[in-house]
């Protein structure tokens, strides 16, 4: 008797875990898991939202060979310039232009020289053994002082680097805050024998003559900002062929 009574306690037993167990499975079939899958699982919508972002990174990717293709192009049919005199208040640099190593930022340099856009600038930023910098449109104002440093052109531009810039005295380079951020900010190394700097601001040319004059421009007296107290003035910039 009391082995039925066992024998029919253990189906019994059998019987509610089955079930108990096949309710918990058809409840985790109806709940996402909220770690993993916080918005729940659709089938497929991983593969859909894959498919979405490639398709759009292929026709970013497309726009971009596009815009380098045109400015290659470009950089074909125009004659580059080759030089550039700055005339500033202390005297003139004349520096030549690597278009073949910086198409892009030569002729951003270029199209920017040629309208006027630099001519009334002043170089806001001088230190010391080290380097100038110049190319702020904001500097043209006084009243703006405090802004000096930080404006441009109104777009930014990839950095044409290899990894292996070096910036000896005279080298002319793209300022920069980080990464593809070029704009109009350019900067002459004074250093001897050059600037301890990163790989990081593109090099588009070199003082061929007037170092003496970027010289002059670093022993001006300047703010504990860097800033010069009296101005140093871009009068213009001229390019030119030799």
């Amino acid at each position: 008797m009391k082995k039925t009574a066992v024998l029919i306690m253990s189906i019994f037993l059998v019987v509610i875990l089955s079930a108990c167990s096949q309710k918990e499975e058809k409840s985790k079939d109806a709940i996402p898991n909220p770690i993993s899958d916080p918005a729940g699982y659709v089938p497929g919508m991983v593969d859909i939202n894959k498919k979405a972002q490639e398709d759009i990174q292929n026709a970013v990717n497309s726009e971009n060979e596009k815009l380098t293709n045109a400015l290659n192009e470009n950089n074909m049919n125009e004659q580059i310039t080759q030089f550039a005199l700055i005339k500033t208040s202390l005297g003139d640099i004349k520096v030549e232009l690597s278009a073949s190593s910086a198409p892009a930022t030569v002729k951003n340099f270029s199209d920017l020289a040629k309208k006027g856009f630099y001519d009334g600038t002043k170089f806001h930023r001088v230190i010391k053994g080290f380097m100038i910098q110049g190319g702020d449109p904001l500097s043209k104002d006084d009243s703006q002082k405090s802004m000096w440093g930080t404006g441009g052109p109104g777009y930014k531009f990839k950095d044409e680097l290899t990894g292996k810039e070096k910036y000896l005295q005279g080298t002319l380079a793209m300022a920069n805050s980080g990464p593809n951020i070029n704009g109009s900010q350019f900067f002459i190394v004074t250093a001897i024998p050059g600037a301890q700097l990163p790989p990081s601001y593109t090099v588009f040319g070199k003082v061929v003559s007037g170092i003496d004059i970027a010289l002059k421009i670093e022993n001006v007296k300047t703010a504990p900002n860097d800033q010069p107290i009296d101005d140093v003035v871009v009068y213009n910039m001229e390019l030119l062929e030799k």
